[in-house]
């Protein structure tokens, strides 16, 4: 398949979408990477994204891009900012809307037709990326630390059941800090988010089976966090 011929008319920019995908895996916050597959960057990594159709929303283009060279689809989704330096593409003037997304761990993800690869990478051994996805990558790990410590949104992270002891985890690694077991587990069910489940998990060489919890979907979405998460 043939690459998208460039949109923008002489003297005109171009909008472009591209998403910051997180999820944590094996203790370490990564992101998703395609290797692109037709110039310019030929064979380097960078952040799925691409040109915004004339008839579709800033969002509904993050979403069918993702799905084109990722496979994901119906993920958080949330607009990061915009970044227009002159010089940014070497195809012409292009203005890019950044998003980040989350997904847990379960998800599944393939290379879509204009990408030969999608890999995971944990955010601190990111490779040379292509065009200023480096910058854009910086902006979003910045604000995903911030909106843990003040929203739930790290729940979007973890699979639908999860322990207490992997939440904390979860915001440790994100947070790149250590938090106080009996606290943290004493602020979060205070705040009456979670709900239990009548299930449990059981890990090798752990005597006591661990409670299962879910995030109550009816809480409120941008609980203010240093309450939650000291």
């Amino acid at each position: 398949m043939d690459p998208k011929p460039f949109p923008a008319r002489a003297g005109q920019p171009a909008v472009t979408v591209d998403v910051v995908i997180f999820r944590l895996h094996e203790d370490a916050l990564k992101i998703l990477l395609i290797q692109r597959a037709f110039p310019p960057f030929r064979g380097k990594w960078a952040l799925p994204g691409g040109f915004v159709n004339i008839d579709e929303t800033l969002e509904e283009a993050a979403l069918r891009e993702m799905e084109e060279e990722t496979g994901v689809r119906e993920v958080y989704l949330e607009q990061l900012y915009s970044f227009g330096d002159p010089k940014r593409d070497p195809r012409g003037r292009v203005i890019t809307v950044a998003y980040f997304a989350l997904i847990s761990k379960d998800v599944e993800v393939q290379a879509g037709e204009e990408a030969t690869h999608a890999e995971w990478h944990p955010v601190e051994k990111v490779p040379d990326l292509a065009f200023d996805h480096d910058k854009i990558l910086d902006y979003a790990v910045q604000r995903l630390r911030y909106k843990l410590e003040y929203s739930a949104v790290g729940f979007d992270l973890l699979p639908d059941e999860f322990t207490l002891s992997e939440l904390q985890k979860a915001y440790e690694i994100v947070l790149e800090e250590k938090l106080d077991k009996r606290n943290f587990r004493s602020r979060i069910l205070e705040s009456r988010i979670l709900m239990e489940t009548k299930h449990f998990q059981t890990a090798p060489g752990q005597g006591r089976p661990a409670k299962l919890y879910r995030y109550r979907k009816s809480a409120a979405k941008e609980t203010k966090a240093r309450r939650l998460f000291p």
